[in-house]
């Protein structure tokens, strides 16, 4: 019985050191900012991958800033379905200003 609980903490550790990195999912209560998220934050969405995600930030860049969520209906690959298993995680607002250069 030793030999086999010492064998599978073996494979534990070897399939975690080996395992392929997996993204981690947006928890309960974080939202993610529509105008503001990079590729990989929107990828961490459940259904989005990164061609979607890349699609997501497309559009922002040709269309100017999300006015609110129902928009990310307008990204091909987003219908009412997934838009619905998404609009309790994503939240629209200001997209993040370059701050300005100081004088001195």
């Amino acid at each position: 019985m030793h030999k086999t609980w010492l064998l599978t903490v073996g494979w534990i550790v070897v399939l975690t050191l080996f395992a392929a990195p997996v993204p981690v999912l947006a928890q309960d209560g974080d939202k993610i900012n529509l105008n503001q998220a990079d590729v990989e934050k929107l990828d961490t969405l459940p259904g989005i991958g990164p061609a979607i995600a890349k699609r997501i930030v497309d559009y922002r860049d040709e269309n100017g800033p999300f006015k609110k969520a129902e928009d990310l209906m307008n990204v091909r690959g987003i219908g009412e379905k997934k838009f619905l298993a998404l609009k309790d995680r994503v939240v629209v607002s200001k997209p993040k200003e370059p701050e300005a250069e100081k004088e001195e």
